[in-house]
């Protein structure tokens, strides 16, 4: 029989009772001197940190990266050298969910990645799509708050979310992905992750290219319907939470495939779009997807809070042969995310185990709320007493950035398919089938039936005009036909839609 491990207190102290106050005889009033009472009252009061805003409700699980194929021509970056193998952690997540919403709501997916790399920590935050709704970061906390509550009754409203939309054209890609099946995937296991943002790669020689990464589900891709997610999200709240770890539990270890798209460097400056815009995609006829290798997840977390919900992910963590591109979104996430973090969990976060790196740190920072790692002298850089330095021999050529003004400038001029509507109409045409095209339809129409009033709904229906004119027409019939079931005497005297298609006869 193994024997019980004994209670103690925090500071390793044997507890006497793990039941009983102490009190003053058999019925008389606690005492203020029971510290241990105290010690777990007070700890309970401070268990939750601030929750991620947004991409509050989410998990993940542990794993590893093994290189597939030789990429060095393009990048020197040790996590994808050939045969390299890094351990990593992943957490999948809802956008505008709070930490207690449904796994199963139509929301955008968050794909964060975490690899412990010989020459350090290195994040990337994507989603699960390729697209984003705004190009400009100034705009991002705008656009989140319109997906989130509102002030007055602290209900979610489509109405504000769609006002964001018609408001903001940029998002018509993105809210076609959104509205269609990728909208609400069946599993975490079964999606794609992107690192939407455009990354700049250096190889060895000192080469530049601009790159994007394409997570490939192993498991094929798969989705709910609209129905089937309002029935999951009242079955079982957590289910994608719950299906990833009962699927590694049982030894079904999901994967996903590693491929980038490489655009030569000097490619930037006249392709026929911003390379840059987060709201765009690079036709894979132009820029072919290339292996690269396989992310596979093995393992689960034990302590859920200390693993995942404090796991830091952040952009500006670049390895050498690996940096930001002039996308605006992404150089506005190098300063946004890292600062979550230190307001959410203090300003060590780095040190707790799941964020530290497993290669050495031989870092200036110091003190601070929560520090424990020791700092010897001396303190500060440059100095004369045997302290750290820079490698300059080996990193001094900046491979972590380039700011070239005429190709900033030159991405950010007027493109021939530089405008909001062209991709989302080359998905809705090209890319989906008859079925799709119906699914998607159906899910704008119940969303623009829910609460969004005049005169956003007439935007909406131009929005979509934009994108597609026969969608449009679709979508602007659905919506007065679903209407006028609804309600037969509006319908009589002319709701909005209606009173719309009549005055357009």
């Amino acid at each position: 029989m193994t024997q019980t491990e004994r209670t103690t207190t925090d500071a390793g102290i044997p507890v006497e009772s793990d039941e009983h106050s102490l009190t003053v005889g058999p019925g008389g009033p606690i005492l203020l001197q029971d510290h241990y009472l105290i010690e777990q009252m007070a700890q309970f009061n401070r268990e939750r940190v601030p929750e991620r805003q947004p991409h509050a409700k989410g998990s993940g699980a542990f794993g590893r990266f093994e290189v597939t194929a030789d990429v060095s021509p393009y990048t020197k970056a040790a996590v994808f050298q050939p045969g390299t193998k890094t351990e990593m952690v992943a957490r999948f997540s809802t956008v505008a969910g709070e930490r207690g919403s449904p796994d199963t709501w139509r929301d955008p997916r968050g794909f964060a990645l975490k690899f412990y790399t010989s020459e350090g920590v290195y994040d990337m935050v994507g989603n699960n799509t390729p697209v984003f709704f705004v190009k400009d970061p100034l705009k991002f906390q705008h656009f989140i708050r319109s997906q989130k509550r509102r002030a007055d009754n602290n209900l979610r409203d489509h109405d504000m979310q769609w006002d964001f939309w018609t408001l903001s054209p940029e998002s018509a890609h993105q809210v076609t992905w959104l509205m269609g099946d990728r909208g609400v995937p069946r599993t975490w296991r079964h999606m794609n992750g992107y690192s939407s943002h455009t990354y700049l790669w250096v190889n060895a020689q000192g080469e530049r290219f601009w790159v994007k990464y394409h997570f490939k589900t192993d498991q094929g891709l798969e989705f709910f319907t609209q129905d089937e997610a309002d029935q999951m999200a009242s079955a079982d709240t957590d289910y994608h939470t719950r299906d990833l770890f009962e699927a590694i539990a049982r030894g079904d270890h999901p994967s996903w495939t590693l491929y980038v798209q490489v655009m030569p460097f000097d490619d930037a400056a006249d392709y026929r779009f911003n390379p840059f815009d987060l709201t765009k995609v690079w036709p894979h006829g132009d820029y072919p997807l290339i292996e690269v290798g396989r992310m596979t997840l093995d393992h689960n977390p034990t302590d859920h809070h200390a693993e995942i919900e404090q796991a830091a992910f952040e952009p500006n963590n670049l390895v050498p042969g690996i940096g930001p591109s002039p996308d605006r979104m992404l150089l506005g996430r190098l300063f946004a995310y890292a600062d979550a973090h230190r307001y959410r969990i203090g300003p060590n976060y780095k040190q707790l185990p799941v964020n530290a790196s497993k290669s050495p740190v031989h870092s200036y920072s110091k003190d601070g709320a929560m520090r424990y790692t020791k700092v010897s002298d001396p303190v500060y850089a440059p100095n004369s007493k045997g302290g750290p330095s820079a490698d300059v021999e080996r990193y001094g050529t900046p491979a972590g950035w380039y700011a070239d003004g005429e190709i900033t400038r030159a991405a950010y001029v007027d493109h021939s398919e530089d405008d909001d509507w062209g991709q989302a109409g080359t998905m809705v045409r090209e890319v989906l089938d008859d079925a799709a095209r119906e699914r998607l339809v159906s899910n704008i129409v119940g969303h623009l039936l829910n609460g969004v009033s005049e005169p956003v709904l007439q935007r909406a229906f131009e929005y979509w005009h934009n994108v597609d004119k026969d969608l449009g027409d679709r979508i602007e019939s659905g919506v007065r036909a679903k209407a006028d079931e609804k309600d037969p005497k509006a319908a009589e005297q002319g709701n909005p839609a209606r009173t719309d298609m009549q005055r357009k006869a």
